[in-house]
């Protein structure tokens, strides 16, 4: 189980690690801002005291010559003490070689004491300016202190000793550390204020979007979110409007496609059954009245079969079952064996069929014979259906940069340009009064796709009107 507490929601995720990492950050600053700081003062003081130090000693270094004993050399060290200007802040002491007070600037040192401290101990063993910083036994502060040697004749007659309290320093850097985390205190809150309102910025998008897509998938198609932001949460915003408009469309298509098939279903099957039930009655009064029934009878079943197809190809298509059985083949041979096969039925329904060939003959191309057979018998049957009043359909076969283009164009009224770029939707069918399923052009669409090919369907640009369809496929080579 884990130690620390689950956090939910980006909000609180979000302020969590961004505080608690701004707040790491603060306190390393704060840290090391207050140890340099600390440090700064520390040896600028130390600077000043070792310089003041070693102007002393050659001081006393370059006016021994004019004393007469090292009597006279103590005396003048013991007024250069006595005469020390700079006593507010820091204490001169002279030490005898011992390492015991003898005089103070200030008297805050009484006569006899001895410091032991480091830098009087270093300096009686290497007659050096030492340094030592510390706790003073006396007052408990803590405190720097520098110590000279005097000499006279090579000889160390005394000690130059400078001393002063850090309590300033330490006061002044604890103020100045307690201005640092009263800025990093105020960074923090404007941080935490402005990821407050960066966060809302994208959660409450976020929860709103949430909620209408559940909506959503309650029912509400269509249902639209309100697009505030050009970013991320904008983009978001815009694929579940559009996720929203398509199913909204998709579940209108269904609807009617549910009603039509219904209706397409129910037109075949009551010819059927009427007809079926007439013969058995012996009601048809002649063998003619009983050949046309039968004729009838079996147009409407091939209907039928028909529709049946398409919904078991939509079916396939659905569930990842459609599938090619690619071979090569001669495009141009399957494209004449549908024409033939619709050039008489149409004609008994008053539709010409003209087809026009190309002399260059199309190596053999990758595809599935069966499949393209059954997009050409599509498009003429839906050329005879939408465009069968202008009792005339145009094929033809050519090559165009390295595809083979087939056409098919019929002369009715052509397609709505508002209904043109939904046309090859599954369940779409437009203002047409053609009966169908409205999932044929589908069908064709994801046959010529798989064959890496385009199917692209527009309004012929003459005078003469219609509808044309373009079936462009790779010749492989």
């Amino acid at each position: 189980m884990s130690p620390f507490p689950k956090v939910k929601g980006i909000r609180q995720r979000w302020l969590l690690n961004s505080v608690s990492i701004m707040v790491m950050i603060l306190v390393v600053v704060v840290v090391i801002f207050s140890l340099f700081t600390k440090n700064y003062y520390d040896s600028s003081i130390l600077t000043d005291m070792e310089s003041k130090a070693r102007t002393a000693a050659s001081y006393f270094s370059t006016e021994a010559s004019s004393y007469n004993s090292s009597g006279d050399y103590v005396t003048v060290a013991q007024d250069y003490v006595s005469s020390f200007e700079d006593g507010t802040r820091i204490e001169l002491q002279f030490l005898n070689p011992a390492g015991r007070v003898i005089y103070s600037s200030n008297g805050l040192t009484l006569s006899g004491t001895m410091p032991g401290t480091g830098d009087i101990t270093q300096l009686q063993n290497t007659q050096a300016i030492c340094s030592w910083k510390g706790t003073s036994s006396q007052t408990g502060e803590r405190i720097t202190a520098v110590s000279a040697p005097l000499l006279y004749n090579g000889e160390m007659v005394g000690i130059m000793r400078y001393v002063t309290s850090m309590r300033l320093v330490d006061r002044q850097v604890i103020i100045l550390t307690l201005v640092a985390v009263i800025l990093s205190v105020s960074i923090l809150i404007l941080v935490y204020i402005s990821n407050i309102y960066f966060v809302r910025s994208i959660v409450d998008p976020v929860k709103n979007i949430t909620g209408i897509a559940r909506r959503i998938a309650g029912g509400s198609y269509g249902i639209q979110v309100e697009k505030k932001f050009d970013d991320e949460v904008g983009d978001l915003t815009d694929a579940i409007n559009d996720m929203s408009m398509r199913i909204k469309q998709a579940e209108s298509m269904k609807s009617e496609f549910i009603s039509s098939v219904s209706h397409e279903l129910r037109t075949p099957l009551t010819a059927i059954t009427g007809w079926a039930e007439t013969i058995m009655s012996g009601e048809a009064r002649d063998e003619g009245d009983v050949r046309k029934g039968m004729g009838i009878i079996a147009s409407e079943a091939r209907r039928l079969s028909g529709m049946v197809e398409e919904l078991l190809e939509f079916s396939r298509i659905e569930d990842g079952r459609f599938t090619l059985s690619v071979e090569p083949m001669d495009i141009k041979a399957e494209l004449e064996d549908a024409v033939y096969t619709y050039h008489e039925f149409l004609a008994a329904e008053g539709i010409a069929v003209y087809h026009t060939d190309c002399e260059e003959e199309f190596p053999p191309i990758p595809g599935d014979p069966d499949r393209l057979r059954q997009v050409f018998c599509n498009l003429l049957d839906n050329a005879a259906k939408h465009g069968g009043a202008g009792k005339r359909i145009d094929t033809a076969i050519f090559p165009e940069e390295g595809d083979v283009v087939i056409t098919v164009r019929d002369y009715g009224p052509g397609i709505p340009p508002e209904e043109l770029p939904n046309v090859k939707y599954k369940f779409y069918k437009g203002s047409s009064t053609a009966r169908g399923s409205g999932i044929g052009l589908a069908v064709c669409e994801e046959i010529i796709t798989r064959h890496n090919g385009e199917l692209i369907i527009s309004n012929a640009e003459d005078e003469a009107g219609g509808c044309l369809v373009e079936v462009r496929l790779p010749t492989g080579t």
